[in-house]
Parts: C-alpha cells; structure tokens; sequence
C-alpha cells in the first residue's frame, strides 16, 4: 500500500525523523473511504511517498492515531522477520558493546524509535524478557518480534506489559501476562553495581523498574555520604539504597504506594543495610513538602525523582507548575552546602525548559544555587540524533550555596 505527503510535507522524513502526523497526508477528509478502498489494515506497513511520488520510506500504518505512521526503514527493503531480526541483533550488539552487563544484570535491550523499532520496548532482567508493545505497528509484529528475542537471546520466558495508557491512541487495549515461557513467581531479583533489588514485573512501574536511572543512582548515592537524605516518589528505593551503601547519615523515603515502600524495606534487608538509619513515609509528597517546610525540617540532600507530569509538549505548563512547586520547597529544606539531585522524565519538558524551571524555583524560594552536574538516561537508553525527542530523562545535581 502507499501514502502520500502533501507538498512540503516530507521535510522530517528526509531528516529521517521517524514520525509522520496525519496532517501531512493527501486526501485526509478521505483517509476513511481510502482506507477501506485499499484495506490498509492497522500496524500493517506503507510506502511512503512524496507528492511528485517519488519513494521516502516504509512505515508501520496507525488510522486511528495522531501519529499516522512511524517509520521501519528509509530504504526499500522488505519488512518482514529478517528485517527484525536484523534490528534485534543491532540492539543485542551495542549493549555488548556498551558492556552495560558489567555494571548489572538487568538492562533495556531495545529502546523504540532509538534502536529503529517504533513502539517497541524491551527490557531485560536477569534470565526474563518483559516487553512493552506501545503502537500499532508493533502489535502488529509482536508475535514474531517475541519467537525472535528468544532465538537471539536464548532467554525462553517473555512477560508482556503493554499497559501504557499511549495503547488507547492507537486503539489497542492494555495487555499484560505471559507471552512466551512461564514464570512462577513475578517478583524478580536483579542486581546493579553489585546492590540487590527486588522488582515486580507485574505490578511495578514501566516494566517492574527504573532502569533508565541506573548511572544516576550510583552517582547520586556517592554524594550522600554523611548527609540525611529526604528522598521524594522513592518508589522501591534505588536511590535510597544506594544512599545508605554509601554512607549516608539518614534517609527519610517518600512516596504515595504502600506497596512500593513494603518492596524497598525488602531492598534494605536483601542488602544488610543498616535499618536503623531509614525510615519510609508514605504520604502525597507536596504535601508532606509544605509540612516539613512548616516544621522547619531541613536535609543536607534531596532528591526529586517524580513521576512524568507533561507526556506531551501540551501539558508543558501545567507540568512546569508542578515541577516550580516540588524544586522551591527543596530548595527552602535544604541546608546551606546541601545538594539537590531533581529530575524530570517528562517528554513535554525539554532540558533548557527543566532548567529554567528550577531556576525559577530557586529565585523564588530566596536562595542561590549552581548546577555542578547535568545527568541523563542510562547508556542502555540511546538517543538517536534524527528522533531528539528520545532524550526524554533530565537531572540535575545542584548545590546551594
């Protein structure tokens, strides 16, 4: 089947941005009927063409979605099993070559548009596939994109956890269980710079962890030696712990799910760390915010790791609200010398945008800061440079002064 573009519309394709929007295409008032006409059936895969109809690109095709289509390939080849076997072995060598098993046992293998497989995310812990089907196109070819992790890994057990909210746009409905192998008991144990987690691949966040904040963890755990750390939406605890095996003095551990919190003192215990200088709170963290503020608490660390207020660029400035909130009140906790470790995982939210937030943030709660390091996802999560929008993970480390 073939699309095509508008005039002028094939620009992003031939900076080999992946995305096409439905916008761009001829005859959309039609798109309907033309559908229909050509039975052009959901995730199956287009060529792309421009309006003289020359060729552009292959492209796995979404009717319903805003995101009409998103491209598999910029040359003419066939898409079919060895075209994703040939993806997958790509993604397989560069996190060998990246040698990201040294530092843990669990990674992401393929990271979507990143790794030339739009909507398609797998991550791996230990001997278990958990894969994420997020778009038409990769529902699509889930079934042999599994039968092929497998052949390539030689890991037998995949568990599904297509239950992004994202799957509505595309029409599919979230889906979750076994989808090769079988597994006893979803509750997994991983390791990461020789620390011990637990992580629920059936209930947990994305797909059971944050693996994206692996180097971050490690990094922002070296600087909580000998300080009391209050760390905010602490989820399992990755921070938390890591803070702990490096000395420091106390963490105070936040967040809204119970269970969350019950999995992190199963975190400390797996790795003999001290009890007695942790203590879990659950509670909605602005609020406790403005509590503590009101109690006139203060840490020499915080940490502000929230979950994706602004999805998209629309939901900017209600995140930014958000985000200006969270940041003044750490800054007005934190000690003189202390260190704020914040982030923010929203796509809508770029870099320059968090850092004019939480410097913002700053002025408004009186105090002077400087940002000593800038972090992002882990080397397992790459950026490809025609798709910016997979930079989605900021931090900063700042101190104030």
């Amino acid at each position: 089947m073939k699309l095509t573009l508008k005039p002028g519309r094939e620009k992003s394709l031939l900076r080999r941005h992946p995305w096409v929007f439905a916008s761009a295409f001829q005859s959309l008032d039609k798109e309907p009927a033309l559908r229909q006409a050509q039975d052009i059936a959901s995730g199956s895969t287009v060529d792309l063409l421009d309006a003289s109809g020359h060729f552009l690109a292959k492209a796995s095709y979404s009717p319903l979605s805003q995101i009409r289509a998103r491209v598999w390939t910029f040359d003419d080849e066939p898409v079919d099993k060895e075209f994703f076997r040939r993806k997958i072995k790509s993604a397989i060598a560069q996190r060998l070559t990246l040698d990201v098993q040294r530092f843990s046992n669990s990674y992401r293998l393929i990271h979507a548009e990143s790794d030339g497989l739009p909507g398609i995310i797998v991550d791996r812990y230990n001997d278990v596939l958990v894969l994420q089907s997020t778009t038409a196109g990769s529902e699509f070819w889930k079934e042999t994109i599994a039968d092929l992790l497998i052949e390539e890994t030689g890991i037998q057990t995949i568990y599904e956890r297509s239950d992004v909210d994202v799957r509505e746009l595309e029409g599919l409905k979230p889906i979750t269980g076994i989808l090769r192998g079988k597994i006893t008991n979803p509750q997994l144990q991983i390791t990461e710079h020789n620390l011990k987690f637990k992580v629920d691949i059936q209930h947990g966040h994305k797909t059971g962890f944050y693996l994206d904040q692996r180097e971050n963890r490690q990094r922002v755990g070296e600087l909580a030696k000998d300080r009391d750390v209050l760390n905010c939406f602490c989820y399992t605890g990755g921070f938390s712990i890591n803070a702990l095996a490096n000395g420091a003095k106390s963490v105070l551990s936040v967040d809204s799910s119970a269970d969350a919190l019950a999995l992190l003192e199963e975190n400390i215990a797996l790795n003999n760390l001290p009890a007695d200088r942790h203590t879990s709170l659950e509670g909605d963290v602005f609020q406790l915010l403005r509590k503590f503020r009101d109690e006139n608490r203060s840490f020499d660390m915080i940490i502000l790791d929230p979950p994706k207020f602004a999805p998209t660029a629309a939901h900017a400035e209600k995140a930014s609200r958000a985000y200006k909130d969270i940041n003044l009140l750490a800054f007005k906790l934190l000690r003189h010398g202390g260190i704020l470790a914040t982030f923010s995982c929203s796509g809508g939210v770029d870099a320059a945008l968090f850092q004019k937030i939480v410097a913002s943030a700053a002025l408004d709660a009186g105090t002077e800061a400087t940002i000593i390091e800038h972090l992002s996802q882990g080397r397992d999560h790459p950026v490809s440079l025609h798709f910016p929008e997979g930079a989605y993970l900021k931090g900063l480390i700042c101190v104030k002064r």
